[in-house]
């Protein structure tokens, strides 16, 4: 747009071009400017939009193509560091949304399929070319990784090596994904493995992968788990759990853990206590997702389990998900066949949203390691 067109906006719509760019300024981010990181307003309904509909506006403005940006990552990252969420208007659905959680289960049996029907669900064949051979739709560990594929065959090992497997051993993968992990554990640390996961398109990839080994894939919700376990992971599934399921879920772990066992839990993490999601998030990506905080694990956790180590590679995960992003563009020519181009611009906006909000560090990936009464002599944890 050109700088005449900036010049209508302020005019025709003087008081929301005004407040927009105030903001954003904040952020040193420009309406038209020509740096990477500013916006390019296509539409001039785009401001008020945003001021009237917070981030859902923002989201659904930009798979509409009313604006753009060359590197959403960077805007995002401007954005969260300036705090420029808090001073978006929270739109009324969202108000209605935080007092449902509050008073229904969101995550309840039956709505736990949502997810995997809505996202996990949408095709092998996007995930298999974004993801790296593991399909590990989580952290990787980049330490000393230069790849994706090395980022999160280390995650692997280092899970494994935290849970301390060896043949013999039966471990339950509670959110097994598209099997991944599942495989891993059982080809390089030889132990019997149990997968469970809502999503059937992850159940079928899962079994095929896993046909050789001695891996039981499962289609099903956690909470119907019984029976007993060395021990026990979870990777990338708690954010789904929801607030009013933490205490159902813990005692589902406890339950199925041997009084010796251990267990890793693997999940994104809020930085503060907070019924409230992203709209868009909520209503494009992960619905019915919630982020825990430190606080509601280590109260739910307290009276069942000794915390024996607490590692936060959230940082990591920016590197994670620009990885996928590239991957993702790379993939589109083959994909765009099957997805319009409306769900190329939100899997876009998606997964550069993400990378910014964790290089902002407004949002965590934790790996907690429980005992159910306390490792004697502790344990010295691999990182």
């Amino acid at each position: 747009m050109s700088s005449s067109c900036v010049e209508d906006l302020s005019i025709q719509d003087n008081q929301w071009y005004r407040i927009v760019n105030e903001m954003l300024g904040m952020a040193d981010v420009q309406i038209n400017g020509n740096r990477p990181f500013d916006i390019q307003v296509k539409n001039p309904d785009f401001l008020k939009r945003v001021l009237q509909e917070g981030s859902l506006g923002l989201g659904e403005s930009y798979m509409d193509g009313w604006w753009e940006c060359e590197r959403l990552d960077i805007f995002f990252q401007r954005v969260l560091n300036a705090g420029l969420e808090s001073k978006l208007p929270r739109h009324f659905k969202d108000t209605l949304r935080i007092a449902a959680a509050r008073l229904t289960n969101l995550q309840s049996k039956k709505r736990a399929w949502i997810v995997g029907k809505e996202h996990y669900d949408l095709g092998n064949d996007l995930f298999s070319m974004m993801l790296d051979p593991y399909m590990q739709y989580s952290c990787g560990y980049w330490k000393e990784a230069t790849t994706l594929e090395q980022a999160q065959e280390a995650k692997l090992k280092m899970i494994c090596d935290k849970l301390q497997l060896k043949p013999g051993l039966r471990l339950l993968d509670i959110g097994c994904g598209w099997g991944g992990l599942s495989e891993f554990a059982a080809k390089h640390y030889g132990v019997s493995v149990v997968g469970v996961t809502i999503s059937a398109e992850q159940q079928k990839m899962a079994q095929d992968r896993c046909k050789d080994l001695d891996v039981t894939i499962l289609l099903q919700d956690y909470r119907d788990l019984n029976d007993q376990f060395d021990r026990i992971v979870s990777v990338g599934m708690f954010e789904h759990v929801g607030p009013k399921n933490y205490q159902t879920y813990f005692d589902v772990v406890k339950h199925n853990i041997k009084p010796d066992g251990l267990f890793l839990l693997h999940t994104i993490g809020s930085n503060k206590s907070d019924l409230s999601v992203d709209p868009w998030i909520d209503k494009y990506i992960f619905p019915n997702g919630c982020l825990p905080s430190i606080k509601q694990i280590a109260q739910t956790t307290e009276s069942l389990f000794v915390m024996e180590d607490w590692h936060n590679i959230g940082a990591d995960y920016d590197r994670t998900l620009m990885a996928w992003f590239e991957r993702f563009q790379q993939a589109w020519p083959s994909l765009a066949e099957k997805y319009s181009d409306r769900f190329e611009r939100m899997f876009t906006y998606y997964l550069n949203a993400c990378a910014g909000a964790f290089r902002a560090r407004d949002i965590q990936l934790w790996q907690v390691l429980f005992s159910p009464q306390g490792v004697e002599g502790g344990i010295r944890v691999p990182r």
